[in-house]
């Protein structure tokens, strides 16, 4: 026989032969309630607990890798998660750390691996967010914020520009939108473009790629192509992009080199694009655009020996793209321009090592992943 229900009208008392009729609502209903009450409440203690363990398992220690390469890839995945949990007074004394330049108009930092910019869905912490920390940091606790002067993508280490006024931030800005401002990167690439050096100059558009994994991605849109052997203007899209880029081999192996880039537009993943899809020479650690079609680990069997690491870690291997060096021009109360340069992270100087390619001797010594300069 069905349970009756607490909100029946009345109720059979068993032995007595009695029914207690519709008085016996005005006690039922308060029951009823708290004992829903009391159901929520286990059940938000369930769902607590659950979350409790689950979170215990992530956080459970991992076997230490016997393969240096694999320990590094694992310390380095570690960091890139760490940083979206510290709390920001923490994130802003190691972006204090990380001062290459400070003068009274512009902070330049050393930007880590794998932190944001600026904030957007999954971002727990950013560097526009600790902005105002940073500033009491340096100038005490009536200072007010730093201003961002341009930005770069969370992957991309380097020279990154702040300004203490809205005014310099905007002016700063301007010179790196009209092409102001010399830029300098380095990237360790699979393959080894020819010509050795050159200028990619292919306009670039964001489409969305059909497939499982249904996504966007920047791509090239050239404006001429092939028709019998012989070159023709191409229909050119409105949403093109005048992308240019000028590069140059500093040091080559069969399989590998370390380029030289000077982005002369700032078209967005602009570098990443020209370099796999304009010269078939992807980046090391660039995912996305190693493929078109897919959304997959970037597999380079003869790179994944040399570097130590299985298939399996591939996933987890940096994006080796860092912004090497700035020279703004005269700006402000400074009269002659100022030459910024950061030393790559570790990663990226252990990585040159293994895969046997060199750097320039002036700078032979990385950077830790917290973007602290080492002394130059």
């Amino acid at each position: 026989m069905a349970a009756p229900s607490c909100n029946a009208l009345g109720l059979w008392v068993r032995g007595s032969g009695q029914w207690l009729g519709s008085s016996f609502t005005l006690i039922s209903q308060p029951f009823c309630s708290a004992a829903a009450a009391s159901g929520t409440l286990n059940a938000q203690r369930l769902a607590e607990k659950l979350r409790a363990q689950k979170q215990e398992q992530k956080t459970k220690k991992q076997p230490v890798p016997t393969n240096p390469v694999q320990r590094r890839v694992q310390e380095l995945v570690r960091f890139t998660q760490q940083l979206q949990r510290v709390h920001p007074n923490v994130l802003a004394k190691a972006l204090s750390r990380g001062i290459v330049h400070q003068d009274k108009d512009l902070v330049v930092i050393n930007k880590p691996y794998g932190l944001p910019v600026h904030g957007g869905p999954g971002v727990q912490l950013c560097i526009s967010d600790v902005l105002p920390i940073l500033a009491k940091m340096l100038r005490g606790h009536k200072a007010e914020p730093l201003h961002l002067c341009h930005r770069l993508d969370k992957e991309t280490t380097g020279v990154m520009v702040l300004a203490w006024e809205k005014e310099v931030a905007h002016q700063v800005h301007e010179l790196f939108r009209t092409r102001q401002v010399a830029k300098k990167y380095w990237a360790i690439t699979v393959r080894v473009p020819v010509p050795p050096a050159g200028v990619v100059d292919i306009p670039i558009i964001e489409k969305e790629v059909q497939g499982q994994q249904q996504h966007y991605k920047m791509t090239l849109s050239p404006g001429y192509r092939m028709d019998d052997g012989k070159m023709v203007r191409a229909r050119t899209s409105r949403g093109a992009h005048i992308a240019v880029t000028q590069y140059q081999v500093l040091s080559s192996t069969l399989s590998s080199a370390l380029l030289e880039l000077q982005p002369i537009t700032g078209i967005k993943h602009q570098l990443r694009v020209h370099l796999s899809f304009g010269l078939d020479c992807p980046i090391l650690g660039d995912h996305k655009y190693s493929d078109w079609n897919k959304l997959a680990p970037q597999l380079c069997v003869g790179t994944l020996r040399k570097l130590g690491l299985k298939q399996a870690k591939a996933r987890h291997i940096p994006l080796h793209l860092h912004a090497h060096q700035l020279i703004l021009p005269a700006l402000a109360s400074r009269k002659e321009e100022l030459s910024l340069v950061c030393k790559p992270p570790r990663y990226f100087v252990c990585s040159l090592k293994r895969l046997g390619l060199q750097m320039p001797s002036q700078d032979q010594s990385g950077d830790d992943e917290a973007g602290r300069p080492r002394a130059q």
